[in-house]
C-alpha cells in the first residue's frame, strides 16, 4: 500500500481517528508521519501511555522524592518509568500513590478471584469473610441502610459464634 500524501513509499503508519461517529483512516510513510507529528508512535513505554492517559505519575513523586521500598529501592519515579512494581512491598510503601492507578486500571482495589464451575459445594465466596462483612456494614450505616445492615450485623454475629 502506499502513502496517500505522497504516493511514492510504502506506508507504515497507519492511522485511524474517529470524530463524531466518523471514521477516518490515513496511510503514511515514515517520512510523511513525521512531518505529521506522529513520528513517535510505538516508540512509548506503558508507563507514557498509562501517563497520557491518567495523568502524570511523575508528578506524585516529585511531592515524596525521598520514599523509597524498604525492600527492593526502588522509588515510585522508578515505577512510572518502568511501568512496573519493584516487589510485593512496593504496594505498601506507595499505596497512596498507586491506589487511583489501580482503580482506573482495574476498576477495583480488591483481587475477588472466580470459583470454578467444578467447585465443591462448600467453597463459600470471600465476600463472607467477617472483615468483609465488616467494611460492608459500616458503608451501609454510613449510608443510613439501617434495615440491610441489621442483616449483616445478624451474619458476622453467627459467624463469630462459629469459632
Amino acid at each position: 500500500m502506499l502513502c496517500e500524501k505522497c504516493g511514492k513509499n510504502n506506508a507504515t503508519t497507519h492511522i485511524r481517528t474517529i470524530m463524531d461517529g466518523v471514521v477516518r483512516e490515513k496511510n503514511l510513510c515514515g517520512y510523511c508521519a513525521a512531518n505529521e507529528g506522529y513520528s513517535n508512535i510505538g516508540h512509548n513505554s506503558l508507563a507514557q501511555m498509562l501517563a497520557s492517559m491518567f495523568g502524570d505519575a511523575l508528578a506524585l513523586d516529585r511531592t515524596s522524592a525521598s520514599a523509597h521500598c524498604p525492600c527492593c529501592g526502588a522509588t515510585f519515579s522508578d515505577i512510572a518509568e518502568k511501568g512496573k512494581v519493584g516487589c510485593a512491598e512496593c504496594y505498601k510503601t506507595f499505596y497512596e500513590e498507586l491506589l487511583p492507578y489501580v482503580k482506573s486500571v482495574h476498576g477495583s482495589i480488591k483481587h475477588t478471584g472466580r470459583i470454578p464451575n467444578r467447585a465443591p459445594l462448600t467453597v463459600t465466596p470471600q465476600g463472607d469473610s467477617i472483615e468483609s462483612l465488616r467494611m460492608r456494614l459500616n458503608m451501609l450505616v454510613s449510608e443510613e441502610k439501617f434495615e440491610e445492615a441489621a442483616v449483616i450485623r445478624d451474619k458476622i454475629k453467627e459467624l463469630e459464634g462459629e469459632k
